[in-house]
């Protein structure tokens, strides 16, 4: 599995040699946090999802303007890409001849042979005060006091390795997985499972710089989510695996 996600500037390189354009580019909308939007983007918005009302569907926002026509990438090329679906995550993948990895196998990763523990590093949020993955810190979604370093995604490369020499597996950007969604895992082979052969929504892993303890604790190896596979967000987005252990690991 790569050491981190996709960043800014590695899905610019491959949108600059195949001229590829992503789902909500041709959508011409994604879903974005309120809090994050300036007040001339919020006041031309004139709905939210009802059962979530700090997400709004923001016109022109994808992954060269994560918060909306008015905000750009250039300061944030090792920041990961986001406002990708899943689609996109599978194209970019197989450009880089690679694949998404398996539920299993992100989960796997994200442990880094440390069994029942909620982190890649143990069970602790902050070891000896310190702050190991991007998430929220503060009320949400009144505001993100960003006592980790970041309000908003954080680089790629910000944390240390885990076990396995991973990066960001928690927190930052949820990571879309192969695998279609279903509640419970079913009677899949113990060794190297590969989840439902159909269905609906997709499985995402890992969390995101919008979670914490009280409204989303699903910055943890075990926790889970799903969403459709066309669907995009600014806390969404990918890391690849691949098949042949020699390929090289995607870094910075």
């Amino acid at each position: 599995m790569d050491v981190h996600e996709v960043s800014n500037e590695q899905f610019e390189t491959f949108v600059n040699k195949t001229g590829f354009l992503t789902e909500a580019e041709k959508f011409g909308n994604s879903f974005v946090l309120e809090s994050l939007l300036s007040n001339e983007v919020k006041g031309k918005i004139t709905q939210a999802v009802a059962a979530a009302p700090w997400w709004l569907p923001v016109e022109g926002a994808d992954w060269k303007h994560p918060e909306g026509p008015d905000s750009s990438i250039r300061n944030r090329m090792h920041h990961p890409v986001v406002h990708v679906s899943w689609n996109d995550a599978v194209a970019y993948c197989a450009w880089k001849n690679k694949r998404l990895p398996t539920e299993a196998e992100w989960e796997r990763g994200c442990r880094g042979g440390l069994e029942d523990r909620h982190y890649p590093w143990g069970n602790k949020l902050t070891p000896n005060g310190m702050h190991r993955m991007n998430i929220w810190q503060g009320s949400f979604p009144n505001g993100d006091t960003g006592e980790d370093g970041f309000k908003g995604t954080a680089p790629v490369t910000q944390y240390p390795i885990n076990k396995f020499g991973l990066k960001n597996m928690v927190g930052n950007v949820w990571e879309w997985t192969s695998d279609w969604w279903n509640i419970n895992h079913g009677p899949s082979p113990q060794t190297n499972p590969l989840g439902p052969s159909s269905g609906t929504d997709k499985v995402k892993k890992g969390g995101s710089f919008m979670c914490n303890q009280k409204f989303c604790f699903r910055h943890r190896c075990a926790a889970r989510s799903q969403n459709t596979p066309d669907s995009s967000a600014i806390n969404l987005g990918f890391r690849c695996a691949s098949d042949n252990p020699s390929k090289e690991r995607q870094d910075l």
